[in-house]
């Protein structure tokens, strides 16, 4: 599993204001930030992650970095889909969707990036992609 920061919240909030600052998007990594509404809180909730682009398909893996449990995120994109995206110098509204063809793009992720093919290995749970189609 990959390493967790100390305090994953606040490693989260300065990667959240760097790529804001960088104009959304930082060079050379595939990085986005998600905003959900909490599936109990109703609150606003910003995630950075990592995305893959597929055949003009926007992705996101919900790994949690091989975690035995779905990230936050996800149980609240399942209770509330739509979204807001920041990536590639934009911001707009999506909906976000489990893909239904979640084996054959998860085989292709694993081509380009191995290390989610370690992180499948190491849980019980189905990780999940997700598409984010925007509004």
């Amino acid at each position: 599993m990959a390493q967790i920061p100390d305090d994953l919240a606040a490693a989260n909030r300065k990667l959240i204001g760097e790529f804001r600052a960088a104009g959304r998007s930082l060079p050379g990594r595939p990085l986005l930030l998600l905003t959900t509404t909490g599936a109990r809180t109703g609150t606003a909730r910003t995630t950075p992650m990592m995305y893959v682009r597929l055949d003009d398909r926007l992705l996101v893996i919900a790994s949690a970095a091989g975690s035995p449990r779905h990230p936050d995120w996800y149980h609240n994109l399942v209770a509330n889909p739509d979204v807001t995206v920041e990536v590639d110098g934009e911001e707009y509204r999506a909906t976000a969707r489990p893909a239904d063809d979640r084996d054959a793009l998860f085989a292709r992720i694993e081509e380009r990036y191995p290390f989610f093919t370690d992180h499948q290995a190491g849980v019980d749970r189905r990780i999940p992609v997700v598409e984010l189609i925007r509004a």
